[in-house]
């Protein structure tokens, strides 16, 4: 059966090219005899993956050199809980925006630990300047650039003065340029646009590391993962290796200013097929602040849902249902969703509302 264009949230289509050469490598690494998930993560053919990974990953977010990278478990999800018990104290006050489904998340598991503030909140549009509520004595201020499940993307980075700045960048990291100096902590869940689940990338200024508070475990440590080169305990080895496939096809793509052109341009076209639908096709998010990365949209008419999702799976347009809290459609695309994919999709909304309209 052919690939079809999955269009899934994460875990999320993945390159075709990585995936060809990680079937060619797969019972047979350089050589060896065995696969890359057979080999000790303390030898060092391993390690040589891991510090390649690193480095390709540097070169494409020109990370600077007062930066660790860490590659890490639990997902996006353990982040809400480590973030607060390396950078806080109990009592004290930490600022959060409120953009979506995934900042609340963040927020009720930082509450476990900290005081939080609610600098400002809304689900379909990002909120003015003029509305925040920063607190003078937050120890950090965090945000989710791009909410996932209801498409709110934030365009530019937040002017934080020089408070320590956290993202969750799960679902746009990689998708376009960004100045690591600007934030503190950055971490992203892999299973979008690095690799597999399983993995959690942390990109984390040095003079955060070693402030965690009295308890904190020695596995959600920042200091324990960056003493040992991530390797504290037996890491995620195969989707770290899947992750280094995908730097290096990201690499050869011409890096993330090249895919900041594709996948605005991606984008454009999804939300182009809603606008000019008459009504057929709507989103609800501020068009300044729509997310490129995941594109929600609803039918004028729920009952054709099910319709919609049946002929979309029946031409090999997948994964489209929407979340269950905002119902509709949802289409992801990542780079690794090709521009033929977004094609496909618009031409078949097109002729959907054709004809049904």
């Amino acid at each position: 059966m052919a690939r079809v264009y999955n269009f899934s949230a994460g875990p999320a289509m993945m390159p075709t090219a990585v995936m060809e050469r990680a079937q060619a490598e797969m019972l047979d690494w350089h050589g060896t005899g065995m696969s890359i998930m057979e080999v000790s993560h303390r030898g060092k053919d391993y390690t040589a993956v891991a510090k390649k990974a690193e480095a390709d990953l540097r070169q494409l977010m020109a990370i600077p050199d007062n930066y660790k990278v860490l590659f890490l478990q639990g997902g996006a999800s353990l982040q809400f809980a480590m973030i607060p018990l390396n950078l806080a104290n109990e009592g004290d006050t930490v600022d959060y925006f409120n953009t979506g489904v995934w900042s609340e998340k963040a927020i009720k598991e930082a509450s476990r630990f900290c005081q939080v503030n609610v600098v400002a909140s809304h689900s379909s549009a990002i909120p003015e300047m003029s509305e925040w509520k920063l607190s003078p004595d937050a120890q950090y201020v965090h945000y989710t650039p791009n909410e996932t499940i209801g498409g709110l993307e934030f365009q530019q980075i937040p002017d934080v003065g020089d408070k320590v700045l956290v993202a969750d960048m799960s679902s746009t990291i990689l998708s376009r340029p960004i100045d690591v100096s600007r934030f503190g902590v950055i971490y992203a869940g892999a299973q979008k646009n690095i690799g597999p689940a399983g993995l959690t990338i942390v990109i984390i200024r040095d003079d955060l590391l070693g402030k965690a508070r009295v308890g904190t475990p020695t596995m959600l440590n920042y200091q324990s993962a960056a003493d040992n080169d991530s390797m504290y305990n037996t890491p995620a080895t195969y989707p770290w290796y899947m992750a280094g496939l995908v730097f290096e096809w990201l690499l050869d793509k011409g890096g993330l200013s090249a895919m900041a052109i594709i996948n605005e341009r991606k984008a454009q076209k999804l939300y182009a097929a809603i606008d000019q639908s008459n009504g057929f096709y709507a989103n609800p998010v501020k068009p300044s602040d729509r997310s490129w990365m995941n594109v929600p949209f609803t039918l004028k008419d729920a009952a054709l849902d099910a319709t919609f999702l049946a002929e979309t799976a029946a031409a090999g347009l997948t994964s489209l249902k929407g979340h269950k809290i905002v119902g509709g459609m949802r289409a992801s695309i990542y780079n690794a969703m090709p521009e033929a994919g977004v094609d496909a999709l618009v031409a078949f909304m097109h002729d959907f509302a054709q004809r049904h309209g």
